[in-house]
């Protein structure tokens, strides 16, 4: 049990909460929100102890061990695997014990740490630490290349993979999506939902939220607000709190007519059929403004460029990456002005690259990169943000693009971006990676570009900005290429997915959670290879004759029945476990075991229940999957 009561905080002037009070229940999964500065890693601090209360009190019960995702990394030559393994510091000691013992002949204490060790099943640590970096995206190869050997995205993966092999009764995430692709933040999402302990977690990433807490805190004026549900119930249900939820309303639905007027009066024009067009499209993404972000700082749009091409831009017969070392091969597609396209695919298969070819900061090894006449690229990658000039202000950023631009029209736009005032002249230098990326995308929209390449425009942005970057790019009327592990973004912005996988760019028929079976498939046919290759050579079988007579064909359907009898078996006991999932699932529902302290031992038995009922299921389709390829194999073997 964790309770805030009258809880007062400060950070030097500036007042962060002011007496107040929330309770939250052991095994809770619970998302931490508020605008940038509302104190939520102060919070976070308070939790570890780094901070007093001015006022009020916090009792915390049952969290003997914390762990907390660190944002920085020191300069190490250590391993990978072992900097994640020494987070379990008990085992550490035991193993350290164990090197003395041995080293003094003490028998006694030897027997009294192996007892120890197999308490800690010290002997299964490694597979584990193993598999979370493996989830988290780093190749076995790179499992003892030393800490320093990694850029800093990475090393933040592994403070992670760290954090997470840490026991803990109390989770503290900051950020964790932040470096991850979209790959390693589904693996990441499974395995918080599995977690036993209680989470905290500060996110902007709202599908990452919806599927892993199960209340919101949020931090608004001074106080703390909770939230029963993911993001998208906290948006509802805040949104009924909100007085100017009619105004905006009214605002979008003017907005909504303006688009359906120039439709009705230019749809039938030739000259103007295009552009008519391209609203409808605009039209049909657009996000209905949550009455939740009626007071967001950020409000701005892409402006529509001075003139485009169609084509924009043309690919054939490209061979991608460096040279004489492809990483993507025949590649080729024409991009036209209204295409609005997500790119999928497992990280390291190329998705960076394809962007990097098609801006012209990587020569093809080979083929055609074919510009249109009137071709502007908007392009936002991670290292743009280090490019900026850390000496100037964002108003000089935009003052050297157009010297004779009015200084009031650049401070206009830079307010859409949430520099207003003073800050569209502070120096860029002290900035936030959130600020830096703000800026960027502000630069960008600035050269009113027709063709968008965007390499994670999210990473350290709030949840408000993001929301606004999704409207922009609904609004927006040029094409998209998007690389994102932001799914509410790609649900929102394109229309179309092309899946980069196998030195292969190709189109994806499907939607994200169409990509997440084909990611979980793959990587299950990536460890049926692994484990074929560990088998013994087996003979090579003689061929079978396909025209076999019917008591031959009986014969050799005989041998499948096993198989398909373990398949049934197995597909019973799936319905059974989705059952008793979905009754656990349903009495966690109950608001009333929340509340009421008499029932805490039924609410930790029952997050209990769901965590083991959930990694049964997954253990069980695992199985079904591979019984069916077995049999799927054996009956092609057979000629049946």
């Amino acid at each position: 049990m964790m309770t805030f009561r009258n809880l007062t905080l400060q950070r030097g002037q500036l007042r962060l909460l002011e007496d107040a009070s929330v309770s939250l229940h052991s095994g809770w999964k619970v998302g931490l929100t508020g605008a940038n500065g509302a104190g939520k890693s102060s919070l976070f601090k308070l939790l570890l102890g780094q901070l007093t209360p001015e006022g009020g009190e916090l009792q915390m019960s049952g969290y003997d061990r914390i762990a907390h995702l660190e944002q920085e990394i020191t300069e190490l030559t250590q391993p990978a695997l072992d900097y994640v393994l020494d987070g379990h510091q008990e085992l550490k000691q035991v193993e350290l014990g164990l090197q003395k013992a041995e080293a003094e002949g003490d028998n006694h204490r030897l027997a009294e740490l192996h007892g120890e060790y197999d308490l800690l099943q010290g002997y299964s640590k490694k597979a584990e630490a193993e598999q979370l970096l493996a989830g988290l995206g780093f190749a076995e190869e790179t499992f003892y290349n030393p800490v320093n050997s990694f850029s800093g995205g990475w090393r933040i993966r592994l403070n992670l993979a760290r954090t997470l092999f840490m026991p803990s009764d109390l989770l503290l995430l900051d950020e964790p999506t932040n470096h991850l692709d979209l790959d390693a933040t589904l693996w990441l999402e499974g395995w918080l939902r599995n977690y036993p302990g209680t989470l905290l977690l500060i996110s902007h990433d709202r599908d990452f939220l919806d599927r892993v807490v199960t209340h919101l805190l949020h931090l608004e004026q001074r106080q703390l607000n909770l939230y029963k549900g993911g993001y998208s119930a906290f948006e509802r249900q805040r949104a009924e709190r909100l007085a100017q939820q009619q105004s905006m309303f009214e605002k979008q639905q003017r907005e909504v007519a303006h688009m359906e007027d120039f439709i009705r009066r230019f749809k039938a024009k030739a000259t103007k059929a295009k552009q008519a067009q391209s609203r409808i499209k605009a039209l049909e993404r657009m996000e209905k403004i949550a009455p939740a972000h009626v007071d967001s700082p950020f409000h701005f749009s892409f402006p529509e460029a001075d003139k485009t091409s169609d084509p924009l831009l043309v690919m054939r017969e490209g061979q991608l990456g460096y040279s004489g070392d492809p990483v993507l091969s025949d590649v080729g597609f024409t991009l036209h002005p209204d295409q609005r396209i997500g790119l999928l695919g497992p990280n390291g298969a190329g998705k960076s690259t394809l962007i990097k070819s098609l801006v012209g900061d990587l020569p093809l090894v080979s083929g055609q990169r074919v510009e249109g006449e009137h071709l502007y690229i908007g392009y936002f990658a991670q290292h743009q943000l280090e490019a900026l000039d850390t000496q100037a202000s964002p108003l000089l950023h935009l003052q050297r693009l157009s010297p004779k631009a009015r200084e009031q029209e650049l401070r206009n736009f830079l307010g859409g971006f949430g520099f207003n005032g003073d800050e569209a002249l502070a120096s860029v230098g002290r900035f936030s990676g959130g600020e830096k990326a703000r800026l960027a995308l502000a630069i960008i929209a600035w050269h009113k570009p027709n063709l968008l390449l965007l390499d994670e425009p999210t990473n350290h942005l709030d949840l408000e900005m993001r929301h606004a970057l999704t409207l922009a790019l609904q609004a927006f009327s040029g094409a998209v290429l998007v690389v994102s592990h932001d799914r509410h973004l790609l649900k929102n912005t394109v229309d179309d997915f092309w899946l980069i996988a196998d030195g292969r760019v190709e189109e994806f028929d499907g939607d994200l959670d169409a990509y997440a079976r084909w990611l979980k498939d793959r990587q299950a046919n990536l460890r049926k290879e692994e484990k074929d290759e560990k088998k013994e050579p087996q003979p090579v079988a003689a061929p079978v004759n396909k025209k076999l007579d019917r008591k031959e064909a009986a014969r050799l359907r005989e041998q499948l029945k096993p198989l398909k009898k373990q398949i049934n078996q197995l597909e019973g006991k799936l319905e059974k476990a989705r059952q008793a999932l979905e009754k656990t699932e349903q009495a966690l529902a109950d608001a009333e075991l929340y509340s009421d302290s008499s029932r805490k031992e039924e609410l930790q038995s029952l997050l209990k229940d769901q965590g083991s009922q959930q990694q049964a299921l997954d253990e069980l389709e695992m199985q079904w999957l591979e019984a069916s390829e077995e049999l799927d194999e054996k009956t092609a073997e057979l000629g049946l």
